[in-house]
């Protein structure tokens, strides 16, 4: 929530700059970066006020402190006021994860930052160097770089958000150098030389090493489960890069001990380790409860443009075996994308060509974070081309998209 209300900031702040296109006008546009996070932190408190206040009003007793498991249905935490132990027939490990550290670039909140730092920055960049570009990594560099601050982003593999579909990448690459990103591929970060009010990274691309200088770093190289002091090892938790190994239920192997969230593995959203919460709620209360499927949840990446995505990739379906059929649809031909100014994007669905089931969608443009649940529904109830066809979209809306991407795979598409 703190980097959405961070980046609402800088598509105000945007479209602010576009007055002129819509037959508005906007003098001495600027911003006050310490207001622009303040009203981020507000935003936070709120919502972290409301869940304390539902726990309250739920009865539900919380315990501010540190905690370990000293053995099987025990806990113990380390308060203020001593050490307090706890009995309990079942425990739900929902200990998150933390920001990884790579020997030579770990974060010191000065001038290389973690993402923890960047949500509360100490000054505004005026050349970031941003290292990863998954979602955490391109959301920080699309604000900075929407405030004005000169960025390059720095990925491993051989493409920016490595997760996504290449060709949703490749658009979203364009976008990004587009608004003035320099986007370095297949690049490492070998080394950081900090200075007083300098970082020097020495960068290596294709063999070559070169040495560029920044004022502020950002390492957003992935997280690492908050695994340790907790005495798993002694209960016979596996662990397995940091995380924990659970089974579709979120259980541990240890009767009673499960884990959710981040700590449990990817994908690591928000939305996954919720739904991991009902589900272990519900099975602990002996209900139905329903294993969780990670092929149908959907990551989105609140950049400029947005990116969201819910199941398999053309080549992952490819790669599974499956015979596939691929519909795509560009903003451009959409008219309520015209009518927002909107008209860059894309949206891309697969199709088991055997049985039509929708295998993945794939988005990229204005919104599209709000129009994957969609097709995450669609994949729930696996739905099949034919229900989706026969699904009337509403006029003017960005969802006709997903309708007119669909028709494209079976070569029925009208506007396009």
């Amino acid at each position: 929530i703190p980097t959405k209300a961070l980046l609402r900031s800088a598509e105000v702040y945007h479209l602010m700059h576009r007055a002129k296109e819509f037959g508005l006008s906007a003098d001495k546009i600027g911003y006050d970066l310490d207001a622009v996070v303040a009203r981020s932190r507000g935003v936070a408190k709120q919502l972290s006020g409301g869940v304390g206040h539902l726990l309250k009003k739920n009865k539900v007793e919380v315990i501010m402190g540190t905690a370990s498991l000293p053995a099987k249905g025990k806990v113990s935490v380390k308060t203020d006021k001593g050490v307090q132990e706890l009995t309990a027939k079942n425990i739900v490990l929902a200990t998150g994860a933390r920001a990884r550290d790579l020997p030579g670039l770990e974060a010191d909140g000065k001038r290389v930052w973690s993402y923890k730092h960047a949500l509360v920055p100490p000054h505004m960049p005026k050349k970031l160097l941003v290292i990863g570009s998954g979602a955490i990594g391109i959301e920080f560099a699309s604000f900075f770089n929407t405030l004005g601050a000169e960025v390059t982003v720095v990925e491993v593999l051989d493409r920016v958000l490595p997760v996504e579909d290449a060709e949703i990448s490749a658009f979203a690459k364009k976008a990004f150098v587009k608004q003035g990103m320099k986007i370095l591929e297949k690049s490492t970060v070998k080394s950081l030389d900090r200075g007083k009010d300098k970082v020097t990274a020495e960068i290596e691309t294709g063999g070559k090493t070169e040495k560029q200088e920044f004022d502020t770093v950002i390492s957003a190289v992935g997280i690492v489960g908050n695994v340790e002091n907790l005495g798993l090892e002694a209960l016979g938790v596996k662990v397995d890069r940091t995380h924990v190994v659970v089974d579709a239920f979120c259980r541990t192997g240890v009767e009673g001990l499960y884990a959710i969230g981040d700590i449990a593995g990817a994908p690591w959203l928000a939305h996954k380790a919720s739904h991991e919460g009902v589900m272990v709620a519900e099975l602990i209360a002996g209900k139905h409860a329903h294993p969780v499927r990670p092929e149908s949840i959907a990551g989105c990446t609140y950049c400029h443009p947005q990116v969201a995505s819910v199941g398999y990739t053309e080549a992952k379906a490819k790669e599974l075996g499956y015979e596939v059929k691929v519909g795509k649809f560009p903003f451009i031909g959409n008219g309520k994308a015209i009518a927002l100014g909107e008209p860059e994007g894309l949206i891309k669905t697969v199709f088991d060509a055997k049985t039509g089931e929708l295998l993945g969608a794939h988005m990229v443009g204005a919104e599209v974070t709000e129009l994957i649940q969609g097709y995450v529904v669609g994949r729930q109830l696996e739905t099949t081309e034919e229900d989706l066809m026969q699904t009337v979209f509403p006029h003017p809306t960005l969802s006709e998209m997903m309708h007119e991407s669909v028709l494209d795979a079976y070569g029925r598409a009208i506007h396009f």
